[in-house]
Parts: structure tokens; sequence; C-alpha cells
């Protein structure tokens, strides 16, 4: 998610990642999202929460050394200050005006990445320009 728009979902199915898997999307959707978007080195700041996957050194030492992406410091126990947390509110909200229910994990990727393209810019501005006064 940028202020230029929502960018890439990225399916995991078997609902569990390790940092090994966080750091190849990183070097694979989020690359590919930040040249979609030309957001180059001084152009944005990357957020993510405590996870113990976003912590691990492997990952901080990726970020830090190979990827060099300036990271915001993050504290702890604060969701909601992370705009992309909004986002996945809004997101069950349209996915739950859906008739039934979806049939299988396949099923409900499909319907997010439906709706996941409807969220505009203006979207992500609303949800990031709220950051301030979630401080």
């Amino acid at each position: 998610m940028t202020s230029h728009g929502i960018g890439y979902t990225c399916a995991i199915y078997d609902g569990r990642m390790t940092a090994l898997d966080y750091i190849h999307i990183l070097k694979t959707e989020l690359a590919d999202a930040l040249d979609y978007y030309r957001l180059g080195d001084g152009d944005f700041i990357f957020q993510h929460d405590n996870d113990p996957k976003h912590t691990a050194k492997i990952t901080t030492t990726y970020l830090k050394e190979e990827a060099k992406y300036p990271v915001l410091p993050w504290p702890s126990q604060s969701l909601d200050l992370n705009p992309i947390e909004h986002m996945w509110r809004h997101l069950k909200l349209k996915l739950a005006l859906y008739e039934q229910r979806a049939r299988g994990v396949h099923e409900l990727w499909e319907r997010i990445k439906i709706e996941w393209e409807t969220f505009d810019r203006d979207d992500c501005c609303k949800y990031i320009d709220s950051m301030p006064t979630r401080v």
C-alpha cells in the first residue's frame, strides 16, 4: 500500500509464513510494486509491524544491508497505527457483502483479488493521511 495506490496482493495458501517466505515476498512482490509506482531511494519509508518474521535477524539484515529500504521504527502493540490494518478491515467488509460464503480458499482468493483491485489511490491516501490523528 502506497500513497500512489494499493499495490499487489500475494496468496499464502498454507496459512504459515516464515521469515524466509517474507523476504521472498519483499524481493518479488514489493520490488515489483516499487517498480510499478516508480518509487526508488528516498521516495518511500517501508513500514511493517513487529510480527516475529518481520523482526527476525535475517529479515532486518536483508532490509538494512541488501534492500537498503528505510524502515519506520514501530512501537509494539500498535496495530491501529498501521494504515494497512484499516484497509484489511475495509476488505473484510467488502467480502462480507457476498450473498454466499466462498466455497474454499481458492474462491476466497479470487474474491479478494477482485475487491483488492477496487481500492484506489484515494482510499490509500485516506488511511495514510489519517496516521497523524492516531499518533
